[in-house]
């Protein structure tokens, strides 16, 4: 989750590292510190965000055209300026940033406190550093061999860079589970745990490979070998990504600017994908696979957060459109309760980032059943759609802010057109239903601008629950995962306790907490179960809750009832998580703010989650 980022070359390193720092902060914000080769080997960190480094290192040395960052997201050790990274060896002569967890530090370190080297911090990315200089002195080897042995000894995940005083031309780099990149330059090259630090300064990337070891000289050349020993061949790709999609533009925050730029996002995913007048949906990245999924008995959905809200989506969709059983799993808990995998099942794996590490554990421990797997992911190169059988990106573009909104609707129209395609397919869905849908989702991004467009009068709502202590959210068939995920933007952002649930659920236990004071907030377009949730809004108002709907345009019965109303187009019930998130975000956003929460870097967050 951490964010490394690392230069070597002819221009001065601290301006790449800084801004480079910036823009990996979504990966972790407890502390950060930085490292630059100046003759000495100066190291500066400190609890807190980049612009507390920044002020920290104001009237320090900061020369150097080689060096090392790192913004962190705590898992060994509190976050304070001792734990912070980079970590530097015993002598002093070696540093080290790390992204991902060594499992077995506790034993190296014991046995390297036999060797009488001390311990300066808690955590498991000191213990390498000194494991590594303990290789290097002992067995007189050159460095990038220190890393090697070392990293044959270690257990865990990892992306690590590593510089040294004696090793001025040199900036070796590693990885295991965790994300790293190179950008190659002109006689220059930059590392980061993705591409965002990257794209200002070069097109040309090579994405390492898990237990690959890059060492990178300033006189340009770049040499990979895995921890075996192997040499390998760098294989240059070209960057896809624009600096723009990067920047605020003008929004106060990322987040805000993400959810406006959900009409183009869904377009986006739309685009090339579906042909209404043709009466085609064609999703090219599973053509090898769409008869494997249409003879599939039966279907598991595996995601995180978000993602598995999307999933839970997906499954209403399939096994509605479709017809195909369809299971949704926490890829947390996926692997850890000995699941039955059989060799025909498709497993759909879903991340924003494509790094989620417990998405990628249950993706190997579904491929070592035989079965196939599909990715549905946004980041170009990223780990799982090259750990996966074929899969389909999301082209939301970069999601900064924390708290995922394009890519969670993005995702949903992947999922959308997956249904339809394999619906369509195996014939069960009828010419015409087919037709109206793909005509309906053609028609989404203009509606979802249409609500955006009623932004004040959300705003004007959320000023009145700023002060809310918890929340309800609650919807029936297609809307039960928008409540959960509601719910979940709501607690991220604004640290208000809030809980999901399907509404007929709620007498079942949560009515218990609903007094004058509850805020309830309940999507009520209209669908197969409108009167259900009108019977539910009542019980909520019997009992002197407060009624927050999500309602379709025009709709009088549940105006009369709830206490707010927020009016969305309307839409067929299949497509309309599409349209009835949209409110729901920009509530939880604009509470936020009122609140003074940090948006885009909320407390305890990360966005991408590469560590289980």
């Amino acid at each position: 989750m951490c964010g490394i980022v690392g230069y070597i070359g002819n221009k001065e390193a601290y301006p790449i590292l800084i801004k480079g720092l910036h823009r990996l902060e979504y990966r972790g914000y407890d502390s950060a510190g930085v490292a630059l080769l100046n003759g000495t080997l100066n190291v500066y960190k400190c609890k807190g965000k980049v612009a507390d480094l920044e002020a920290f290192a104001k009237d320090k040395d900061k020369g150097g055209t080689l060096g090392i960052a790192h913004t962190r997201w705590a898992t060994h050790g509190e976050p304070n300026d001792v734990n912070a990274h980079p970590h530097y060896s015993q002598s002093g002569n070696i540093v080290l940033i790390h992204n991902g967890i060594i499992e077995n530090y506790a034993p190296i370190k014991e046995e390297l406190k036999k060797r009488n080297y001390k311990f300066r911090s808690e955590t498991d990315t000191e213990v390498l550093v000194q494991l590594i200089e303990n290789i290097h002195d002992n067995e007189n080897v050159p460095l990038a061999e220190a890393v090697r042995i070392a990293l044959n000894q270690v257990v865990g995940a990892y992306a690590i860079v590593v510089i040294s005083k004696d090793n001025p031309d040199e900036l070796i780099a590693a990885k295991k589970g965790s994300p790293l990149v190179i950008g190659v330059g002109d006689k220059e090259f930059f590392v980061g745990s993705d591409a965002t630090p990257i794209v200002e300064y070069t097109k040309n990337v090579v994405y390492l490979e898990d237990e690959e070891i890059a060492v990178m000289s300033r006189d340009g050349e770049l040499k990979i070998k895995t921890i075996k020993n192997k040499v390998k061949t760098p294989y240059i790709e070209e960057l896809e990504m624009q600096l723009e999609a990067l920047e605020k533009g003008g929004f106060p925050h990322f987040m805000l600017k993400e959810i406006y730029e959900q009409p183009r996002s869904i377009r986006d995913s739309l685009r090339g994908r579906l042909n209404v007048n043709k009466g085609i949906v064609r999703l090219g990245g599973i053509a090898d696979y769409e008869q494997a999924i249409i003879k599939a008995k039966r279907i598991i959905i595996i995601g995180c957060g978000t993602s598995w809200h999307a999933g839970l989506v997906g499954e209403y969709l399939l096994e509605d459109l479709a017809r195909i059983p369809v299971e949704v799993e926490y890829a947390s808990e996926f692997r850890y309760r000995n699941p039955v995998i059989h060799e025909d099942d498709i497993v759909i794996a879903i991340s924003q980032s494509g790094e989620t590490a417990d998405t990628l554990a249950a993706i190997e421990l579904a491929k070592s059943k035989g079965a196939t797997i599909i990715g549905i992911c946004n980041v170009v190169g990223s780990s799982i759609p090259r750990a996966t059988h074929a899969g389909t990106y999301t082209h939301a573009g970069p999601e900064i802010g924390v708290a995922s909104t394009k890519a969670f609707t993005a995702q949903i129209t992947i999922l959308t057109l997956l249904a339809l395609q394999i619906a369509q397919e195996k014939g069960t869905l009828s010419r015409n239903k087919f037709h109206e849908l793909i005509s309906e989702l053609n028609t989404i991004p203009d509606k979802v601008q249409a609500v955006l467009e009623r932004n004040k009068d959300i705003e004007a709502i959320a000023k009145i629950y700023k002060k809310a202590h918890n929340a309800l959210y609650l919807g029936r068939g297609y809307t039960f995962p928008v409540a959960l995920e509601g719910a979940l933007k709501l607690k991220e952002i604004s640290y208000i306790h809030a809980e999901g649930y399907p509404a007929a659920e709620m007498k079942h236990g949560p009515i218990a907490l609903i007094d004058e004071n509850m805020p309830v907030f309940v999507i009520a377009t209209q669908g197969a179960s409108y009167e259900k949730v009108v019977s539910n809004i009542q019980e909520v108002k019997a009992r002197k809750g407060q009624i927050i709907a999500v309602v379709t345009e025009g709709d009088t019965v549940v105006k009369s009832l709830a206490d707010y109303v927020i009016e969305v187009p309307k839409v067929d019930e299949h497509l309309a998580p599409l349209i009835t998130v949209i409110p729901l975000q920009l509530l939880s956003y604009h509470i936020a703010v009122m609140r003074g929460c940090n948006v885009d870097q909320p407390r305890n967050l990360a966005k991408s989650v590469t560590v289980e």
